[in-house]
């Protein structure tokens, strides 16, 4: 669970996320993931609001199915069924231009919203595949050497995870991800979800943790973080002491094909705007 140092405990975020959907006016209706637990035991308690719900799961109002990624694309049907007439829509061969499940997960959610509001087939197709993304949300920065760097707000292990995986499912080469870790308080309450969320990079390098103005605490270090990545089997983690030492690092094991994805809600997306560039004055090839 994420931001309970706003909400004091889980029970009190579920109660907020409950609230917000009954707040919704008569009139509207809540979207929900049928996917996550969490959500799914949520929507049965939904009193006196239309719910749509969407997901993989085969029980969803609008269902993503025949995923698959080719490069930066996904490709994936969609299945709409109208609980009221029985009546069912397919939408095949959607194009996304960005790689991850989650993402069909989110364009999904959207084009539940769309069918709700009576947008056609054709204009749903097109919407999503002239989709440019979420600036900070697996941003294309630039290119080296055949190797691409992105830059991503994900600051929590699950979004980490997410990321990664959209990055495996993308990438023909390797991954090297980079994280800024953002406040001691989150990393020290996800500490052993930190520690298991990136399995999908190749390499790990984990920067000194942005404070965002936390005092610091006891114990929580990112050399902490990067040993107990190690101890917990990853191949390849090490800690960043400064982020001038990141383009010779990238550069030195980096190869055609493989991604650089630094992820962080700090200022690490100044070091991934600056890191093709970096990476083309140190081999002394102009960008």
């Amino acid at each position: 669970p994420e931001h309970l140092d706003h909400y004091g405990t889980f029970d009190n975020a579920r109660a907020a996320f409950r609230q917000f959907v009954e707040n919704v006016p008569f009139y509207g209706f809540g979207v929900m993931c049928l996917d996550h637990p969490e959500v799914q035991a949520m929507v049965s308690k939904i009193e006196d609001r239309k719910v749509i719900t969407y997901g993989e799961n085969p029980q969803a109002d609008v269902r993503f199915k025949n995923v698959h990624f080719e490069g930066a694309m996904s490709y994936f049907d969609v299945e709409v069924r109208r609980r009221r007439t029985g009546e069912t829509i397919e939408l095949a061969d959607l194009k996304l231009p960005m790689p991850g499940r989650h993402n069909v997960s989110n364009a999904t959610a959207a084009i539940a919203v769309a069918q709700r509001l009576g947008m056609s087939t054709d204009d749903i197709r097109r919407g999503l595949a002239g989709f440019g993304g979420v600036k900070r949300r697996f941003t294309f920065t630039g290119e080296w050497n055949g190797v691409q760097v992105f830059d991503d707000y994900g600051h929590h292990p699950v979004e980490i995870k997410a990321v990664l995986k959209a990055a495996r499912d993308g990438c023909k080469g390797r991954i090297i991800a980079v994280h800024q870790p953002h406040r001691y308080s989150r990393v020290a309450s996800l500490f052993e979800e930190f520690a298991s969320c990136f399995n999908d990079a190749d390499t790990i390098f984990i920067a000194p943790v942005y404070a965002a103005g936390e005092d610091p605490v006891e114990g929580v270090t990112s050399e902490e973080l990067v040993s107990r990545i190690k101890s917990g089997g990853h191949r390849d983690a090490r800690f960043l002491s400064t982020p001038d030492a990141l383009p010779a690092y990238v550069a030195a094991i980096a190869q055609p094909g493989d991604y650089v994805v630094l992820l962080g809600a700090g200022n690490i997306t100044n070091w991934a705007q600056a890191l093709p560039k970096d990476l083309a004055a140190l081999s002394g090839k102009k960008q």
